[in-house]
Protein backbone atom coordinates (compact mmCIF):
# COMPACT_ATOMS: atom_id res chain seq x y z
CA UNK A 1 0.00 0.00 0.00
CA UNK A 2 1.19 3.67 -0.74
CA UNK A 3 -0.95 6.39 1.54
CA UNK A 4 -3.63 3.56 2.17
CA UNK A 5 -4.27 2.77 -1.33
CA UNK A 6 -4.14 -0.83 -2.16
CA UNK A 7 -1.70 -1.23 -5.29
CA UNK A 8 -2.65 -3.77 -7.86
CA UNK A 9 -0.22 -4.70 -11.32
CA UNK A 10 -1.88 -5.96 -14.12
CA UNK A 11 -0.17 -7.95 -16.90
CA UNK A 12 -2.03 -8.37 -20.04
CA UNK A 13 -0.21 -11.50 -21.36
CA UNK A 14 0.28 -12.93 -24.53
CA UNK A 15 3.10 -15.40 -25.33
CA UNK A 16 5.02 -14.10 -22.77
CA UNK A 17 6.72 -17.12 -21.20
CA UNK A 18 10.57 -15.91 -21.77
CA UNK A 19 9.75 -12.26 -20.18
CA UNK A 20 7.23 -12.60 -17.44
CA UNK A 21 9.59 -14.22 -14.44
CA UNK A 22 12.14 -11.60 -15.85
CA UNK A 23 9.50 -8.71 -15.34
CA UNK A 24 8.09 -10.29 -12.13
CA UNK A 25 11.39 -9.84 -10.10
CA UNK A 26 11.76 -6.68 -10.83
CA UNK A 27 8.57 -5.47 -9.04
CA UNK A 28 9.09 -4.43 -5.88
CA UNK A 29 6.48 -6.07 -3.74
CA UNK A 30 6.42 -4.22 -0.62
CA UNK A 31 4.58 -1.49 -2.68
CA UNK A 32 2.43 -3.92 -4.39
CA UNK A 33 -0.43 -5.66 -2.64
CA UNK A 34 -1.58 -8.13 -5.69
CA UNK A 35 -0.28 -8.94 -8.93
CA UNK A 36 -3.05 -10.47 -11.67
CA UNK A 37 -2.18 -11.20 -14.75
CA UNK A 38 -4.71 -12.73 -17.73
CA UNK A 39 -3.34 -15.13 -19.97
CA UNK A 40 -5.30 -14.18 -23.56
CA UNK A 41 -4.90 -17.61 -24.70
CA UNK A 42 -1.59 -18.27 -24.83
CA UNK A 43 -0.21 -21.11 -26.93
CA UNK A 44 2.75 -20.74 -24.80
CA UNK A 45 3.41 -21.85 -21.03
CA UNK A 46 2.91 -18.46 -20.41
CA UNK A 47 0.08 -19.11 -17.13
CA UNK A 48 2.00 -21.88 -16.17
CA UNK A 49 4.88 -19.61 -15.24
CA UNK A 50 2.49 -17.64 -13.57
CA UNK A 51 0.71 -20.06 -11.54
CA UNK A 52 4.54 -21.23 -10.61
CA UNK A 53 5.40 -17.02 -9.51
CA UNK A 54 2.02 -17.51 -7.55
CA UNK A 55 0.67 -14.76 -9.46
CA UNK A 56 -3.16 -14.42 -9.36
CA UNK A 57 -4.01 -16.10 -12.71
CA UNK A 58 -6.88 -15.85 -15.26
CA UNK A 59 -7.17 -17.28 -18.91
CA UNK A 60 -9.35 -16.70 -22.38
CA UNK A 61 -10.77 -19.93 -23.72
CA UNK A 62 -10.49 -18.04 -26.45
CA UNK A 63 -8.07 -14.79 -27.42
CA UNK A 64 -10.13 -11.65 -26.88
CA UNK A 65 -7.41 -8.93 -28.26
CA UNK A 66 -5.00 -6.51 -26.39
CA UNK A 67 -8.21 -4.62 -25.89
CA UNK A 68 -10.16 -7.37 -24.43
CA UNK A 69 -7.43 -8.78 -22.22
CA UNK A 70 -7.31 -5.11 -20.10
CA UNK A 71 -10.93 -5.01 -19.64
CA UNK A 72 -10.88 -8.67 -18.12
CA UNK A 73 -7.23 -7.35 -16.12
CA UNK A 74 -9.55 -4.27 -14.70
CA UNK A 75 -12.41 -5.96 -13.68
CA UNK A 76 -10.20 -8.39 -11.73
CA UNK A 77 -8.71 -5.58 -10.28
CA UNK A 78 -11.41 -3.60 -9.36
CA UNK A 79 -13.01 -7.01 -7.98
CA UNK A 80 -9.93 -7.16 -6.14
CA UNK A 81 -10.56 -3.90 -4.30
CA UNK A 82 -7.84 -1.96 -5.83
CA UNK A 83 -7.51 1.75 -4.99
CA UNK A 84 -4.42 2.35 -7.83
CA UNK A 85 -4.01 -0.24 -10.82
CA UNK A 86 -0.91 -0.13 -12.51
CA UNK A 87 -0.84 -2.24 -16.18
CA UNK A 88 2.91 -3.45 -16.48
CA UNK A 89 3.17 -5.34 -19.87
CA UNK A 90 5.18 -8.84 -19.50
CA UNK A 91 7.51 -8.62 -21.78
CA UNK A 92 10.11 -6.78 -20.19
CA UNK A 93 10.32 -3.68 -22.63
CA UNK A 94 9.24 -1.36 -19.37
CA UNK A 95 11.37 -1.47 -16.38
CA UNK A 96 8.92 -2.20 -13.08
CA UNK A 97 11.15 -0.43 -10.76
CA UNK A 98 9.21 2.62 -11.45
CA UNK A 99 5.65 1.55 -10.33
CA UNK A 100 6.47 3.24 -6.82
CA UNK A 101 7.07 6.36 -8.43
CA UNK A 102 3.81 6.36 -10.54
CA UNK A 103 2.03 4.54 -8.16
CA UNK A 104 2.42 7.61 -5.60
CA UNK A 105 1.31 10.17 -8.07
CA UNK A 106 -1.95 8.85 -7.65
CA UNK A 107 -2.05 7.47 -3.88
CA UNK A 108 -1.59 11.23 -3.30
CA UNK A 109 -4.23 12.50 -4.87
CA UNK A 110 -1.63 14.82 -7.48
CA UNK A 111 -3.12 12.79 -10.63
CA UNK A 112 -5.75 10.57 -11.85
CA UNK A 113 -3.38 8.59 -14.49
CA UNK A 114 -0.12 8.48 -14.89
CA UNK A 115 1.91 7.54 -18.13
CA UNK A 116 5.10 6.27 -18.63
CA UNK A 117 6.64 7.86 -21.65
CA UNK A 118 9.62 6.44 -23.82
CA UNK A 119 9.56 9.95 -25.33
CA UNK A 120 10.60 12.26 -21.71
CA UNK A 121 14.61 12.41 -21.67
CA UNK A 122 15.03 10.72 -25.24
CA UNK A 123 15.29 7.13 -24.28
CA UNK A 124 13.47 5.63 -27.06
CA UNK A 125 15.86 5.31 -30.32
CA UNK A 126 18.59 4.65 -27.30
CA UNK A 127 16.27 1.54 -26.14
CA UNK A 128 16.11 0.29 -29.55
CA UNK A 129 12.89 1.50 -30.61
CA UNK A 130 13.15 1.37 -34.33
CA UNK A 131 13.13 4.87 -36.21
CA UNK A 132 9.66 4.32 -38.48
CA UNK A 133 7.91 3.84 -34.74
CA UNK A 134 9.47 6.51 -33.38
CA UNK A 135 8.51 9.31 -35.95
CA UNK A 136 5.03 7.54 -36.30
CA UNK A 137 4.81 8.51 -32.29
CA UNK A 138 5.88 12.02 -32.36
CA UNK A 139 3.40 13.11 -35.43
CA UNK A 140 0.74 11.14 -33.81
CA UNK A 141 1.22 12.37 -30.65
CA UNK A 142 1.90 16.05 -32.07
CA UNK A 143 -1.74 15.50 -33.83
CA UNK A 144 -3.59 14.72 -30.86
CA UNK A 145 -1.88 17.67 -28.86
CA UNK A 146 -3.16 19.85 -31.35
CA UNK A 147 -6.37 18.55 -31.04
CA UNK A 148 -7.20 17.80 -27.74
CA UNK A 149 -5.16 20.85 -26.32
CA UNK A 150 -2.87 18.74 -24.23
CA UNK A 151 1.22 18.77 -23.94
CA UNK A 152 1.61 14.91 -23.22
CA UNK A 153 4.94 13.62 -24.46
CA UNK A 154 2.96 10.74 -25.98
CA UNK A 155 0.00 8.64 -25.83
CA UNK A 156 1.05 5.18 -26.85
CA UNK A 157 3.04 3.48 -24.32
CA UNK A 158 1.98 0.39 -22.89
CA UNK A 159 2.59 1.46 -19.07
CA UNK A 160 0.46 3.48 -17.55
CA UNK A 161 -1.78 3.39 -14.00
CA UNK A 162 -5.36 4.20 -12.80
CA UNK A 163 -7.09 5.17 -9.87
CA UNK A 164 -10.70 2.99 -8.94
CA UNK A 165 -12.97 6.37 -10.04
CA UNK A 166 -11.17 6.14 -13.82
CA UNK A 167 -12.02 2.91 -14.25
CA UNK A 168 -15.65 2.85 -12.58
CA UNK A 169 -17.06 5.74 -14.33
CA UNK A 170 -15.71 5.31 -17.91
CA UNK A 171 -17.52 3.55 -20.43
CA UNK A 172 -14.76 1.16 -20.93
CA UNK A 173 -17.28 -1.49 -22.12
CA UNK A 174 -17.65 0.31 -25.31
CA UNK A 175 -14.38 0.58 -26.18
CA UNK A 176 -12.19 -1.32 -29.06
CA UNK A 177 -10.79 -5.35 -28.03
CA UNK A 178 -7.79 -4.18 -30.43
CA UNK A 179 -4.86 -2.07 -29.77
CA UNK A 180 -6.76 1.36 -29.95
CA UNK A 181 -8.21 0.48 -26.94
CA UNK A 182 -5.18 2.41 -24.79
CA UNK A 183 -6.02 5.12 -27.35
CA UNK A 184 -9.74 5.64 -26.91
CA UNK A 185 -9.30 5.21 -22.92
CA UNK A 186 -6.72 8.25 -22.56
CA UNK A 187 -9.36 10.24 -24.94
CA UNK A 188 -11.72 9.57 -22.52
CA UNK A 189 -9.98 10.03 -19.53
CA UNK A 190 -8.84 13.61 -20.69
CA UNK A 191 -12.83 14.41 -22.00
CA UNK A 192 -13.77 13.71 -18.80
CA UNK A 193 -11.33 16.38 -17.32
CA UNK A 194 -8.87 13.71 -15.23
CA UNK A 195 -5.34 14.82 -14.78
CA UNK A 196 -2.93 12.74 -16.26
CA UNK A 197 0.93 12.95 -15.02
CA UNK A 198 3.80 11.46 -16.90
CA UNK A 199 7.15 10.22 -15.69
CA UNK A 200 10.05 9.40 -17.98
CA UNK A 201 10.77 5.67 -18.61
CA UNK A 202 13.39 3.99 -20.40
CA UNK A 203 12.32 1.13 -22.54
CA UNK A 204 14.00 -1.60 -24.49
CA UNK A 205 13.39 -3.20 -28.04
CA UNK A 206 14.28 -7.19 -28.85
CA UNK A 207 13.14 -9.91 -30.31
CA UNK A 208 11.02 -11.18 -27.48
CA UNK A 209 9.57 -8.12 -26.84
CA UNK A 210 5.84 -7.72 -27.83
CA UNK A 211 5.50 -5.27 -30.50
CA UNK A 212 2.84 -5.13 -33.41
CA UNK A 213 3.75 -5.47 -37.26
CA UNK A 214 4.26 -2.83 -39.83
CA UNK A 215 0.52 -3.69 -41.03
CA UNK A 216 -0.84 -3.44 -37.65
CA UNK A 217 1.28 -0.40 -37.12
CA UNK A 218 -0.32 1.41 -39.66
CA UNK A 219 -3.96 0.30 -39.09
CA UNK A 220 -3.55 1.43 -35.51
CA UNK A 221 -1.68 5.32 -36.76
CA UNK A 222 -5.05 5.62 -38.83
CA UNK A 223 -7.08 4.44 -35.98
CA UNK A 224 -5.76 7.02 -33.47
CA UNK A 225 -5.88 9.61 -36.14
CA UNK A 226 -10.16 8.75 -35.99
CA UNK A 227 -10.20 8.80 -31.90
CA UNK A 228 -8.89 12.14 -32.20
CA UNK A 229 -11.19 13.81 -34.94
CA UNK A 230 -13.93 12.24 -32.75
CA UNK A 231 -12.45 13.98 -29.60
CA UNK A 232 -12.86 17.12 -31.68
CA UNK A 233 -15.95 16.81 -32.35
CA UNK A 234 -17.24 15.95 -29.17
CA UNK A 235 -15.71 18.61 -27.76
CA UNK A 236 -17.55 20.97 -30.14
CA UNK A 237 -20.63 19.42 -28.96
CA UNK A 238 -21.33 17.31 -32.12
CA UNK A 239 -23.07 13.42 -30.91
CA UNK A 240 -20.11 11.13 -31.39
CA UNK A 241 -20.84 6.89 -29.49
CA UNK A 242 -17.58 7.07 -27.70
CA UNK A 243 -18.12 10.14 -25.82
CA UNK A 244 -21.81 9.81 -24.97
CA UNK A 245 -22.83 10.41 -21.50
CA UNK A 246 -24.77 6.96 -21.86
CA UNK A 247 -21.73 5.17 -22.29
CA UNK A 248 -21.01 1.53 -20.64
CA UNK A 249 -18.66 0.79 -17.59
CA UNK A 250 -16.88 -2.00 -17.53
CA UNK A 251 -19.48 -4.91 -16.59
CA UNK A 252 -18.11 -6.55 -13.70
CA UNK A 253 -20.65 -9.24 -13.82
CA UNK A 254 -18.57 -10.64 -16.33
CA UNK A 255 -17.20 -14.62 -15.60
CA UNK A 256 -13.21 -14.76 -15.03
CA UNK A 257 -11.58 -17.84 -14.94
CA UNK A 258 -8.83 -18.18 -12.49
CA UNK A 259 -6.44 -20.75 -13.56
CA UNK A 260 -4.73 -20.90 -9.92
CA UNK A 261 -7.07 -19.87 -6.94
CA UNK A 262 -11.33 -20.07 -6.49
CA UNK A 263 -12.87 -16.41 -7.69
Amino acid sequence: MINNKKIVVIMPAYNAEKTLEKTYNEIYKNFVDEIILVDDFSSDATKDIAKRLNITTIVHEKNLGYGGNQKSCYRAALRAGADIVIMLHPDYQYTPKLIPAMASMMAFGEYDAVIASRMLGNSALKGGMPFYKYISNRFLTEFQNILTGEKLSEYHTGFRGFTREILETLPLEDCSNDFIFDNQMLALILYNGFKIGEVSCPTKYFKEASSINFFRSCKYGLEVLLVSLKYRLAKSKLPVKLFAQNGSPLDLSKELKYYNKAE
